[in-house]
């Protein structure tokens, strides 16, 4: 019977080599409110290799992202593609924001926005726009963390469903 035990999991063994866990396609924006700076402070965490797909798709641009071989094209097509990817909008209308920068932590790059000038006791709704990489994988999932005043709210945006809003 032991052998018999053995001899089955021996079969089975490689059919569990075949079945690797699907990975996860997901990125995770927090947005918050500096009264200090007057403006939304965004970062919007979003794995390398899934940044490195999407440039390459797109633009056919080979980044290497995090690697000491970087594309000096990384910049600004990171750029182009966020912008025509995740936009802000308060009060119903969109407004301009600032890339900050970027940096790497293991395997996410962390982008750092800014909406300078915001006037917080006007404001009435914040919108949040993420379609980052919805355009490349249908499973892609954007969680959306709003954080402003005493008000907490989370939204998990697909590719059917791509915005967020707080009302304040």
């Amino acid at each position: 019977m032991k052998h018999l035990k053995k001899g089955f999991l021996v079969l089975l063994l490689p059919l569990f080599a075949f079945t690797v866990a699907h990975k996860f396609y997901v990125s995770v924006t927090n947005v918050g409110y500096s009264e200090k700076d007057e403006a939304l402070q965004i970062t919007s965490r979003v794995f390398i290799d899934d940044l490195e797909a999407v440039l390459l798709e797109r633009y056919d641009v080979t980044a290497k992202l995090a690697t000491d071989d970087e594309s000096k094209l990384t910049e600004e097509y990171l750029e182009k593609y966020l912008r025509l990817k995740f936009e802000v909008a308060i009060n119903g209308e969109n407004v301009s924001y600032d890339l900050i920068g970027r940096k790497y932590d293991n395997d996410v790059c962390i982008f750092y926005i800014e909406v300078p000038q915001v006037n917080l006791p006007s404001v009435k709704s914040i919108q949040i726009k993420n379609e980052i990489l919805t355009d490349l994988y249908d499973e892609q999932q954007n969680v959306l963390h709003f954080k402003i005043k005493d008000q907490k709210k989370s939204f998990v945006l697909v590719k059917s469903d791509t915005k967020g809003m707080l009302n304040l």
